[in-house]
């Protein structure tokens, strides 16, 4: 068996318990791949806590509320740890908020925020395990995996 050595850093965010296979989404819903900041990924670690999971680390960046409501679309479940000098500083798990807004995309063709420049707004619940988001102005409910930014 080869151990593999996943490398600390000096100041940045770590996200941990992303589900497995969705570090690319976060990667990309975030803008990482845009921007200046080193991003290390990993991608299936074993994790007690949900089977298998992916980590995402930025160097030299602290997420913003917003972008950690971003987070939440993707992994509602994960956990953020503030790097400072090599040591955790600050680590909480993620709370999704009750309203999204101007996030994601309403995937209904006909709701107005696809035709006028309204501002999208979702309200979250969580249903069985899994986040649900309802639009504001259609009403009409969706499950996080049938949304796009």
């Amino acid at each position: 068996m080869r151990a593999y050595k996943v490398f600390a850093i000096k100041d940045g965010t770590v996200i941990d318990h992303i589900p497995s296979g969705k570090a690319f989404a976060l990667i990309e819903l975030l803008g990482l791949h845009k921007s200046d900041s080193i991003v290390t990924m990993g991608t299936h670690f074993r994790s007690k806590k949900i089977g298998k999971k992916d980590i995402v680390k930025i160097e030299h960046k602290e997420l913003s509320p917003e972008e950690v409501n971003q987070v939440s679309l993707i992994a509602p479940s994960a956990s953020i740890n503030i790097i400072r000098n090599f040591k955790v500083a600050k680590k909480f798990i993620i709370t999704i908020p009750p309203v999204f807004k101007d996030i994601i995309t309403c995937p209904n063709p006909k709701c107005i925020t696809n035709s006028e420049s309204a501002p999208s707004k979702f309200y979250s619940k969580m249903k069985n395990g899994h986040l649900a988001l309802r639009c504001h102005y259609c009403e009409k409910i969706y499950m996080q995996e049938e949304l796009h930014r």
